[in-house]
């Protein structure tokens, strides 16, 4: 008899709150996936929950603070469940954990659990240790979390991610994830291969392949040779019933040709890409140490541009980073210009502890850090309004991969991966038919069904 077997009990609830990346959102799953055995099925509130995760993430700025504020919030839940006669266990997970694990738990007695991104297939072991003392659990095991994970017992719908990478080597002077996620490690192609076939099995079309630098991807192939990304695209593109691939996150080092030429050549790669550059000044991105100059990031694009013609592209930007002069700045602002983003992600510098950037000299003022974000924001925005714009008239196939019950809506994407709602019937749920666009947001757009009938195609902007 195993673990499982003596551990297993019938009803109970397992909630999990999920912040940060696409990563936390697939590990949030494999948890509950880890732990059905066990008994538990996912529930939506906190309420009655036998336990808690805060799958965390250490990205944004006072990280560890909302964490905490959240712990406060639900530590009535716990105690409301302990005036019952019940034990609620609560553990934190992710990035924070990982980084900050023994604060967690001597600022938070009534944390149970602690435990970093890389050891979540050991949940059933922690839970048995944990009836008899509180576990911190922020070890890098020698062997990968992946070979222990059990089958998918969770259902993602008809979009889903999928880890094919996890780690950075690349140690970005701003950047914690080398020190939470550990080094750069990729999974077998096999393996890929069999999550995708349960994937499509249960209902997914589309697939977002995800890693910290997942165009770094360095698999094991089954004919014995190392896989790029673009060749592990190519062979999942032959999955009957898989008609959508995605993948995020890259960065511009690991753009290689055979990628880039897979932009132009598998009709299922969707065109879209996210690939953060931080900055248009090669002076800051030498202070952070992003090891490569800005005139790739150009080269990249042209590239691709020639590859897949209607390609949509994001990415990140740091304003304000340290030591970044008024003339650096303008020189994100011309690379924003030159290319033109279908949207971006943009934030204030601020520091992580324990990362090189957060001892630097020459750190950028809070006021002048906000008007550069301002101004940088108010150009990403506009070429978003204006791209989406772009799409009203037109007739794309959309991916309906989510109810919106209470508006009568259903939400889907592009294959640019705008979000679309349609006001249509429930039963088109986790189909890709034709929509017509006929109005375009910030964010979003509306459209209206063309027909009802599947499609398998990809429109041009």
């Amino acid at each position: 008899m195993d673990v499982w077997d003596n551990m297993k009990e019938t009803g109970k609830k397992l909630y999990i709150k999920t912040w940060g990346c696409q990563m936390n959102v697939y590990d949030s799953r494999r948890m509950a996936d880890v732990l059905a055995p066990l008994g538990y099925s996912a529930v939506e509130t906190p309420d009655e929950a036998d336990m808690i995760i805060l799958n965390t993430c250490h990205i944004r700025e006072k990280a560890t603070d909302k964490v905490f504020s959240e712990l406060g919030r639900l530590r009535e839940h716990k105690q409301a469940q302990e005036k019952k006669g019940r034990r609620m266990l609560m553990a934190v997970a992710g990035c924070v954990a990982q980084a900050e694990g023994e604060f967690i738990m001597e600022r938070a007695p009534y944390v149970d659990m602690v435990f970093g991104p890389q050891t979540y297939h050991e949940l059933p072991q922690m839970i048995m240790r944990v009836t008899g003392e509180r576990v911190v659990n922020t070890n890098f095991p020698a062997e990968s979390k992946f070979d222990f994970l059990p089958d998918e017992h969770t259902a993602p719908g008809p979009s889903a991610f999928l880890s094919v990478q996890e780690g950075c080597d690349k140690f970005c002077t701003f950047c914690v994830v080398p020190y939470t996620r550990g080094s750069e490690y990729s999974r077998p192609v096999a393996a890929i291969l069999d999550e995708a076939r349960r994937l499509r099995d249960a209902g997914t079309a589309e697939i977002t392949l995800l890693g910290q630098n997942v165009n770094a991807y360095h698999g094991g192939g089954p004919d014995g040779k190392t896989w790029g990304l673009g060749r592990l695209l190519a062979a999942i593109t032959e999955l009957e019933g898989i008609e959508r691939l995605r993948y995020t996150t890259s960065h511009p080092r690991d753009m290689d040709d055979e990628l880039i030429e897979a932009h132009g050549a598998l009709p299922k790669l969707m065109p879209f890409l996210h690939l953060p550059v931080q900055s248009g000044s090669d002076n800051v991105l030498k202070a952070m140490n992003r090891k490569h100059e800005i005139s790739l990031y150009y080269e990249i694009v042209e590239k691709l541009r020639k590859a897949r013609p209607d390609i949509a592209l994001s990415s990140d930007f740091i304003a304000g980073f340290p030591g970044e002069t008024e003339d650096d700045f303008e020189q994100t602002i011309k690379l924003v210009r030159d290319i033109g983003f279908a949207y971006a992600y943009s934030f204030k510098y601020s520091a992580r502890p324990g990362t090189p950037a957060a001892v630097m000299q020459k750190q950028i003022s809070e006021k002048e850090k906000t008007a550069r974000l301002h101004h940088l924001q108010s150009l990403l925005f506009q070429q978003q309004t204006d791209y989406n714009s772009r799409t009203v008239g037109l007739t794309l196939p959309v991916l309906l991969d989510r109810v919106i019950e209470e508006k009568g809506q259903l939400h889907g994407r592009t294959p640019y991966n705008q979000a679309v709602h349609i006001t249509a019937p429930a039963d088109l749920y986790g189909r890709i038919i034709d929509v017509s666009i006929t109005r375009a947001f910030q964010n979003s757009l509306t459209g209206e069904p063309v027909s009802t009938v599947p499609v398998v195609k990809s429109a041009r902007i």
